[in-house]
């Protein structure tokens, strides 16, 4: 799913290649756009473009301020497949949910793409209350927000779940998480304020008024904590373009920078909110008791999601359909859980206790208590008990 180098990365697309550009009517809206209709016209208009962690917000402003309408901002999510695309629009692609069209001709068309529909857009220029400060643009204010909030119960569960909280670490998503943890060999289920701690000592060395500026860098160049590595790994991506927004189908470059998520060799163990957290070596003391890490070799291949399936014993026809429909379902339940990502707060409500505890509140009856029960109600009955 989009995380913060793609929203960065979309934004800078947007100022190049549309800055030039000037933009005439309507914005055209798809029927089944997850966002409302945008109510602005203009016979001139230009678009630019900021991100701040993983939202992205549009300015359309009018080029003759005097005569047009005041200026439109528009914020958008970008769900699991989210992205902007500029193309002829006598050849929209599939998907285009929001289009802003061009004034030349033959016109061209600033289209929202979005093809699993979970990306949004909301009207005005406020970024959602429940985030903190971005990893990128507002490094030291997400810095000190973390610092300062470790008394926060969130900081209670392991480092690779707060890691996705975006109320303190606005734009980390799954893939960021499992490279800045595998780089600093942080197992991923160790307590985060225990790890978090550690940065407050730090902090007080690095003012240390006895280093000179130079060396200060240095130490920070030569030994970067887990906060800066949240700021350093997704600029790489950024500076490399490593996720080019023109060639959204192009991950080559990625594949070969990544060092963890993904990659042969490593494990992953699923997390409290169900999403899978790659890594090398131990998982830590707060991992998922009932779990076993899996580790994929060389053969198999990074781009697979699905966990393998464990050897089962034969079974009906009837439990081989059941089976299947349930196949079927996973995807499903894979894509709430990378929308789950994209909430502010992001842990799960936990449907999957609320079902263990009504089972619980009826236990199985053990087959011999049933055989019994039935025999007596036929000898109630004055009926022989059957053989």
């Amino acid at each position: 799913m989009p995380e913060c180098p793609e929203l960065h990365l979309a934004g800078r697309f947007i100022n190049t290649a549309c800055g030039a550009l000037v933009f005439a009517g309507g914005v055209e809206r798809s029927p089944v756009g997850r966002g409302p209709e945008v109510p602005f016209r203009s016979e001139a208009y230009s678009i630019s473009a900021i991100a701040r962690g993983k939202e992205l917000r549009l300015t359309l402003s009018a080029l003759d301020a005097a005569v047009g309408p005041p200026p439109q901002d528009l914020v958008f999510r970008f769900g699991m497949s989210g992205s902007f695309r500029l193309c002829p629009a006598a050849e929209l692609p599939r998907h285009a949910h929001l289009r802003f069209l061009t004034r030349e001709s033959p016109p061209r068309a600033l289209c929202f793409v979005d093809p699993r529909r979970f990306g949004s857009w909301r009207l005005g220029d406020a970024w959602q209350p429940e985030r903190g400060p971005c990893v990128i643009s507002e490094y030291q204010a997400f810095r000190e927000n973390v610092l300062k909030n470790l008394d926060d119960r969130a900081f209670d569960k392991p480092i690779c779940e707060v890691l996705l909280n975006q109320k303190y670490f606005n734009g980390i998503g799954n893939y960021l998480r499992a490279e800045i943890l595998y780089r600093l060999k942080i197992p991923p289920f160790e307590k985060a304020r225990t790890v978090l701690e550690a940065l407050q000592e730090q902090e007080k060395s690095k003012k240390d008024p006895s280093l000179t500026l130079s060396k200060k860098v240095k130490l920070r160049q030569e030994n970067p904590d887990l906060l800066e590595l949240c700021h350093a790994v997704p600029t790489e991506v950024i500076t490399a373009e490593l996720l080019d927004p023109e060639h959204s189908d192009n991950y080559a470059a990625f594949k070969n920078w990544l060092q963890c998520y993904l990659v042969p060799g490593m494990s992953s163990l699923r997390d409290r909110n169900g999403r899978t957290i790659w890594f090398q070596g131990e998982p830590g003391p707060m991992a998922p008791k009932g779990q076993r890490p899996r580790r994929v070799s060389r053969k198999e291949s990074p781009q697979l999601k699905a966990e393998p399936e464990a050897p089962s014993p034969t079974v009906t026809p009837r439990a081989s359909k059941q089976r299947r429909r349930a196949a079927v379902k996973t995807p499903k339940s894979e894509l709430k859980e990378e929308e789950k990502e994209e909430e502010a707060d992001g842990p799960r409500k936990g449907r999957g206790r609320r079902k263990a505890t009504a089972a619980s509140a009826l236990p199985e009856v053990p087959l011999g208590v049933r055989r019994s029960r039935r025999i007596s109600a036929r000898r109630d009955e004055g009926a022989a008990p059957a053989v």
